[in-house]
């Protein structure tokens, strides 16, 4: 998806792809184009877009698509059947072309919520009437929590504050969102827009956000609150790295790390979250556009994964195909293989404009449209669109009193804190504000505002800024040391001075859109500018106590301030959200004890010297020196890794329960009876008679969790696994993740169900799962366990 500098900058053509916009209007235009921006606003409409208006208009009641007493299938299929080929053409595109006739309005199918109901997308405004809505944090934070409630959570609130906005025809039902891609290159500019680089955490957070979009508090499971989309499908992650750009890049991925690695959250969205739609990504795989691969499409989302919704282009990504990346010789023929292979919906006009040619050239039939506009009103229809005045359905009573509530204000803080990571405390971390008289807060990213809140951003209720978080506890002075993140002027003298005289010194740098962002990726991992010689300069003058924030997406090589001995405290708070200074002022004095735990790798600046962004392969490879990609593969040092984060007090690990042989039992026939085997298929009777103990296909590791401080704590409890050296796999991988809440000296034990198939399987060379046989290491913390698979 294309992200915008400004909402005022939103524009879409059909003769090439949708791109930023990054000159600045002149003073005056500004103020012409904010002229413009509150009329539009103020000449928003208040009503909401809907089909079947029986009310308004009687005769509409006498189409089967109309009557809510039959199935949606059937009502569907009277539809279709009523359109012609020209009105059926109009709802391929992502701006549906109203059928008067039919009592069908016209409606806009882009918008987006990836972390708060956002202004990206013409389908979504702002007005008077709704000024803004809840912005939480940027998803890299969120999935720092651990906490599968919260993203659920999260979710809700945002369908709650869609829906509001929808009734006064401001917004949608159609979101096209969330970002599950993998992150895995630090460089990458859209990282921060994803859950981190595990599979198995991106796959419970896609699962649960998207529940808490779509889930509706009526009896139909099939209803939806909103329609989520789960994107960019699939192995994208390259936007613009050293000329390389997404239009045109070729995702060379082995079988292996597709099924390992990036298409999991996908599956996850599909099979377990039931999302309403997919978004095929601009790239290529390994030679063929994702938006016209009929294996990718048809075969696996819809084939494979049963999904039960539309697939979408990414914006204007059929238009990218032929125009980029010359993969057709006409438009016609790019319409038409993009139909075919399954697309359902093209974001921007392209198969407005050249399927009816396709269509008469014999390139695509009617039928696969019909196929196509089928998936489209199918999910339509499952919002309610075609049931009349939505004011009489369930969500009738949503509105502007509903967005931006307390509650919701609360949750975007709530989810901050819970996110924010420590990742250094020499012991000076909480502060105390008694012992502190003047707090001396310096940096480019001290009193920032929309710099917190990311991309795919949204107008927030309001901003509370880091430095109106720590003054609001105790006295600060206050210097940027750089006019922005970009650092090519540092005020070295007057930060110095300042941190002279103060009792602690809070330093808030990293990064912002300017240095990561859609269409832009970063080239090295060292601070922006001269941040680095600000904060070594600034801990070498300082009174007292040095403590550094880290704002930024991805992570970067800060091995200086973490050897540094005058940096008493470190903290990565991603893009914190509306609220953020009032998570980072409750962290670093103590009213919220930190919890958050890395997504993602933080590597060295040499790590980025000798491996290529376009390097898709996720193990290492000895032969080339080769280090892989992710926890799960790398091979060589880390600044931080994943799961890294300290809390205030001290957790302690112990195992109460796990077995320490598991017995497959295999046919008579299998062939491993009579050959030696380094592992087995994870399907077939032998996952089915898995001895553990009493038996069953699955066993439980039980481990106590001890709480041997003096505070209140939450911590994530993880459960790795290293698996037998077979079919490249894994150093260690993810099990499972548990948050717990323990009071001082308190303790509790945590239960993992383990199923041996699904869980201790790796994906071998083929793509296939396959159960190591031998020697297994469960771990969780310091703990290890040994446990043995055997025939």
């Amino acid at each position: 998806m294309i992200s915008q500098e400004s909402k005022l900058f939103n524009t879409m053509g059909s003769s090439s792809p949708l791109k930023r916009r990054n000159r600045a209007p002149s003073s005056v235009f500004s103020l012409f184009l904010i002229f413009l921006c509150l009329l539009d606003s103020s000449n928003a409409q208040s009503t909401p877009v809907f089909a079947c208006d029986v009310a308004g208009n009687p005769s509409l009641a006498a189409y089967g698509f109309c009557n809510t007493a039959i199935k949606i299938e059937y009502r569907v299929a009277d539809l279709v059947a009523r359109l012609t080929l020209q009105e059926k053409i109009g709802v391929l595109t992502s701006k549906l072309h109203g059928v008067t006739r039919l009592g069908i309005p016209t409606y806009e199918w882009w918008s987006e919520a990836l972390h708060g109901v956002s202004y990206v997308g013409p389908g979504t405004h702002f007005s008077g009437q709704v000024p803004g809505a809840t912005s939480f944090p940027q998803v890299i934070l969120t999935a720092a929590s651990f906490n599968v409630s919260l993203f659920q959570a999260i979710g809700k609130v945002v369908s709650t504050e869609a829906r509001a906005m929808y009734n006064v025809g401001l917004a949608g039902l159609t979101y096209w969102s969330p970002n599950v891609n993998i992150f895995r290159d630090p460089r990458w500019g859209r990282g921060q827009e994803t859950p981190g680089e595990d599979p198995l955490l991106s796959s419970k957070y896609a699962t649960r956000y998207v529940k808490g979009l779509q889930e509706t508090d009526s009896s139909d499971a099939n209803r939806l609150k909103v329609a989520a989309c789960c994107k960019h499908y699939t192995a994208y992650d390259v936007d613009n790295w050293k000329g390389v750009e997404r239009y045109s890049f070729n995702a060379v991925v082995n079988q292996q790390d597709l099924d390992d690695t990036y298409q999991p959250p996908f599956k996850s969205c599909v099979v377990d979250g039931n999302v309403a739609s997919v978004m095929c990504s601009y790239n290529k795989v390994n030679g063929k556009p994702t938006c016209a691969d009929p294996d990718l499409l048809s075969g696996v989302i819809r084939g494979e994964w049963k999904l039960n919704g539309y697939i979408v282009s990414d914006c204007d990504s059929v238009d990218v195909l032929y125009k980029n990346q010359h993969y057709t010789k006409t438009p016609e023929e790019a319409a038409a293989i993009s139909i075919n292979a399954g697309l359902d919906l093209n974001c921007g006009y392209f198969l407005g404009d050249h399927t009816e040619a396709a269509v008469k050239a014999g390139l695509v039939n009617e039928a696969a449209i019909d196929k196509a506009i089928s998936n489209n009103f199918l999910t339509l229809m499952r919002l309610g669109f075609f049931d009349g005045d939505p004011k009489k359905q369930i969500y009738g009573g949503l509105g502007p009193k509903d967005v931006c509530t307390p509650a919701n204000q609360e949750l975007a803080a709530e989810a901050a804190r819970q996110g924010i990571v420590l990742l250094k405390n020499t012991g000076s971390l909480p502060l105390s504000p008694n012992a502190i008289k003047t707090l001396a807060v310096i940096g480019p990213n001290a009193n920032v505002t929309k710099t917190m809140i990311g991309n795919y951003e949204g107008t927030p209720c309001k901003y509370t800024t880091p430095l109106q978080g720590l003054a609001g506890t105790v006295h600060t002075t206050y210097l940027p040391g750089c006019s922005n993140v970009a650092c090519s002027v540092v005020d070295v003298a007057g930060a110095t001075k300042l941190a002279a005289e103060a009792d602690a010194a809070v330093l808030v740098i990293g990064a912002d859109q300017s240095i990561e962002a859609e269409s832009r990726d970063r080239v090295d991992l060292n601070l922006p500018g001269q941040q680095q010689e600000l904060v070594t300069q600034v801990a070498k003058a300082a009174k007292g106590p040095v403590f550094l924030v880290i704002m930024s997406g991805g992570g970067f090589d800060i091995t200086f301030a973490k050897n540094d001995a005058k940096i008493a405290g470190i903290l990565w708070v991603g893009y914190p959200g509306e609220a953020g200074g009032i998570a980072i002022a409750d962290v670093i004095f103590g009213r919220y004890n930190p919890s958050g735990r890395l997504p993602m790798t933080w590597y060295p600046q040499s790590y980025v010297e000798k491996v290529p962004m376009t390097n898709m392969n996720m193990r290492p490879d000895k032969s080339n020196g080769y280090p892989g990609r992710t926890y799960r593969f790398y091979t060589g040092e880390t600044v931080y890794a994943f799961g890294d984060g300290l809390s205030y007090t001290k957790f302690r690990h112990s195992l109460v329960k796990a077995p320490r042989l598991v017995s497959l039992s295999l046919e008579e026939n299998h062939v491993c009876r009579s050959s030696e085997c380094q592992s087995l298929d994870a399907i077939g009777p032998h996952c089915d008679n898995v001895v553990s103990g009493k038996g069953g296909t699955a066993f439980e590791v039980q481990i106590k969790v001890q709480n041997g401080g003096d505070r209140e704590g939450i911590h994530t409890v993880f459960l790795f696994t290293t698996p037998p050296a077979v079919h490249g796999s894994p150093r260690k991988h993810l099990l499972g993740f548990e948050k717990i809440r323990l009071g001082k000296m308190e303790e509790a034990v945590v239960k993992f169900k383990v199923d041996v198939c699904k869980d201790l399987s790796v994906v071998d060379e083929v793509g296939k799962r396959k159960i190591g046989l031998g020697r297994h290491l469960l771990h969780v913390g310091d703990v290890k366990h040994s446990l043995s698979i055997r025939i």
